[in-house]
C-alpha cells in the first residue's frame, strides 16, 4: 500500500474528527441594545452616585446619622503641614492619602471621599450629581422593564433566564462552580445555553436593580422601615453597589479569559461561535435566543 496514501486518508480522518466552529444566534436584538445602555446607565449611576456620597462620606446604621459611630467613613486628618487621607471600617482605620480621604496632587491636594476621577461631575457638586444620579436611575429601571417585559412575552426568561430542578441540583451548582474556577468552559451544546451560575447572576443584578431605584423607593415609602431607617437604607444601597461592582469585574475577568472577541461580537451582532463535532456542524447554526 503506498505510504503516501495512507498518510492522506489519516490527516483526512484527523481533520473530520477536528472539532469545527459555527455561529449560533445566542442574544436577541433587545437583549443587545438593553445591554449597552445598561453599560452606560451603571457606569454613569456608579460616577454620579460616589459623587452624592462624597457630601457626606460617611455611613451609619439605624435611622439617624450617629457622627461619632459611623462604620465606615472617609476623612482628611492634618499631620504636620499637610492632610492626610484616614479611611475607617469598623474598628480599623487605614491611611489611604491619594485614593480616599485626601486625593489630587500639589495645590490641588483636597479633601474628598473617592478622588475626582471617578465622580460626575469631577468637581464637587451635590446638586448636579443628584440629576445625573436620578436621570439615570429612570433610564435603568425602564430599560430593565423593556428588557424583562420583551423577554417575559417572548419566553425568553422562562426557557433561558429561570433556573431549572436540574440547574439546582446541588450536584450541578458544584459542578458549575468547579469547571469555571479551572477557567473551563461549555462546548457544542452546553454552549447554547445559560448555566446556572449565569442565570443567577443576571436575575440578581436586575432584582437588586430594581430595589435600588429611587422611583421603587417613592412608591413603596414602607421600604425605608423595612431596611431599618434612613440611614441603614443609604449603608445597603452602598452595599450593593459595591457587589454589582464587584459582579462587573468577576463579569469582564470572564469576558477575557472565555475569548474576548467571540463575546463581544456575540453582544454586537447576536452570533456566537462554539466548537462542535463535525456532525453537528452540518445542521443549522443559527438558532438560539428567540428574536
Amino acid at each position: 500500500m503506498d505510504a503516501r496514501s495512507t498518510d492522506g486518508r489519516r490527516e483526512g480522518r484527523e481533520k473530520m474528527a477536528r472539532p469545527e466552529q459555527v455561529l449560533v444566534y445566542r442574544h436577541a436584538r433587545v437583549t443587545r441594545i438593553t445591554h449597552w445602555i445598561n453599560v452606560l446607565a451603571l457606569t454613569l449611576l456608579l460616577m454620579s452616585g460616589l459623587q452624592i456620597f462624597n457630601a457626606h462620606p460617611a455611613l451609619y446604621w439605624g435611622a439617624r446619622s450617629h457622627f461619632e459611630r459611623p462604620w465606615l467613613s472617609m476623612s482628611a486628618q492634618p499631620h504636620g503641614d499637610k492632610l492626610v487621607g484616614l479611611t475607617q471600617l469598623g474598628g480599623l482605620k487605614l491611611e489611604t492619602t491619594g485614593v480616599f480621604g485626601v486625593s489630587g496632587k500639589g495645590e490641588m491636594l483636597a479633601s474628598r471621599g473617592f478622588p475626582r476621577w471617578v465622580t460626575l461631575p469631577a468637581s464637587q457638586d451635590l446638586a448636579d450629581g443628584r440629576r445625573w444620579h436620578f436621570f439615570f436611575a429612570w433610564l435603568f429601571v425602564i430599560n430593565g422593564l423593556i428588557y424583562w417585559g420583551t423577554n417575559l412575552i417572548n419566553g425568553h426568561v422562562r426557557r433561558d433566564l429561570v433556573p431549572s430542578g436540574k440547574d439546582l441540583k446541588p450536584s450541578n451548582l458544584w459542578h458549575e462552580i468547579v469547571t469555571h474556577a479551572q477557567l473551563k468552559f461549555p462546548k457544542g451544546e452546553e454552549a447554547r445555553h445559560y448555566n446556572v451560575l449565569q442565570k443567577g447572576a443576571y436575575l440578581s443584578v436586575v432584582l437588586t436593580g430594581l430595589t435600588m431605584s429611587p422611583g421603587f423607593d417613592a412608591g413603596a415609602p414602607w421600604l425605608l422601615d423595612l431596611f431599618g431607617g434612613r440611614q441603614s437604607a443609604r449603608s445597603i444601597h452602598f452595599i450593593c453597589m459595591s457587589l454589582i461592582v464587584a459582579f462587573i469585574v468577576v463579569h469582564l475577568v470572564m469576558v477575557l479569559v472565555s475569548g474576548v472577541w467571540n463575546n463581544i461580537r456575540s453582544m454586537i451582532t447576536g452570533r456566537y461561535a462554539i466548537e462542535v463535532e463535525p456532525k453537528a456542524a452540518a445542521e443549522p447554526a443559527l438558532q438560539g435566543a428567540a428574536e
